[in-house]
């Protein structure tokens, strides 16, 4: 994961990690989410230079390829973009160390165009502790109030995925728009604390959240993990709070192998091949397959 793309970039297809246009283009994926971030550290170094210089990696390779894929920051750019036949790409942060310690950088990072925040990558930091570094059982911190708030301020989508459980209680409490579990599974299928509690999911439902399923072997099933078993958590969920609130987050080029049957980018059809076997109804499916987190980032971004 995390391979070193300066050489080979989006463009043309390649070998290398799980994404790159070509393969989003063939898996029919019209919307992905490219999340920036610092080193995954207690006290990562350079964290503000580390995202500016993955911002603008992002942006030059868009420039490169408008062809094939337009750089969006709202619900209307998204749908003018598929319109064109075009992938729409969108910028997130994972991990909010990102903003040094400074409110005001959320607002560079909107006029910059992102659009999601995950307040943390599984360690603590100054928002909050995180799923891997809760041995305090902490939440949000005030700094991390004041960020949930000025993200509801500017419509910025709020991401729980890797929080502590503490913390995404906080976040239920003091955001007032709907927020997203962006890489998080059922816990009750899989028993990992990077996944949901069935208690989170239906606090997340309630508020009309989306969660959007992981690809992380050991998320999905840590015996057999496949496309089979990642849909096992759909069912799930949506026998606990109904169809409108489970997406696809997949965490490609964030995790280190694949469950059997979606290897990459190209294989995301497979989804939709388990969802019709399943007798899903086609309502249903364009909810999972993408509508749910439509309707969030109308509703949130605009």
């Amino acid at each position: 994961m995390w391979k070193d793309r300066g050489k080979v970039g989006f463009g043309k297809r390649s070998k290398l990690g799980h994404v790159d246009f070509p393969r989003l283009k063939e898996g029919g994926v019209d919307l992905q989410v490219f999340a920036i971030s610092s080193e995954r550290d207690p006290t990562p170094a350079y964290s503000l230079r580390t995202a500016m210089e993955m911002i603008e990696a992002f942006y030059t390779e868009c420039e490169k390829y408008p062809q094939l894929v337009q750089p969006v920051a709202s619900y209307n750019e998204i749908i003018e973009s598929n319109e064109d036949g075009k992938i729409a790409a969108m910028l997130s942060i994972e991990g909010a160390d990102v903003l040094e310690g400074r409110l005001s950088m959320l607002r560079v990072y909107h006029r910059l165009g992102v659009r999601m925040v995950g307040l943390v990558h599984s360690l603590r930091n100054l928002l909050a502790d995180g799923v891997a570094d809760n041995r305090t059982k902490g939440g949000l911190s005030v700094f991390g109030t004041e960020v949930v708030e000025e993200l509801n301020r500017l419509g910025m989508v709020v991401d729980v995925s890797h929080l502590s459980d503490a913390g995404f209680w906080d976040v239920i409490e003091y955001s007032k728009d709907p927020v997203v579990a962006s890489h998080s599974n059922a816990r009750s299928v899989c028993p990992h604390p990077r996944n949901m509690t069935d208690e989170m999911i239906c606090a997340l439902a309630e508020r009309g959240g989306v969660m959007g399923m992981n690809f992380a072997p050991d998320f999905v099933d840590k015996k057999k993990p496949s496309v089979e078993t990642l849909i096992d958590h759909v069912d799930y969920i949506v026998d606990l709070v109904g169809p409108g609130h489970v997406g696809l987050g997949s965490d490609f080029d964030g995790i280190p192998s694949t469950p059997r049957g979606l290897e990459d980018a190209s294989k995301m059809p497979a989804i939709t091949e388990e969802l019709v076997r399943r007798e899903y109804s086609e309502e249903y499916i364009r909810l999972i397959l993408g509508g749910n987190h439509l309707r969030l980032l109308k509703e949130v971004i605009g």
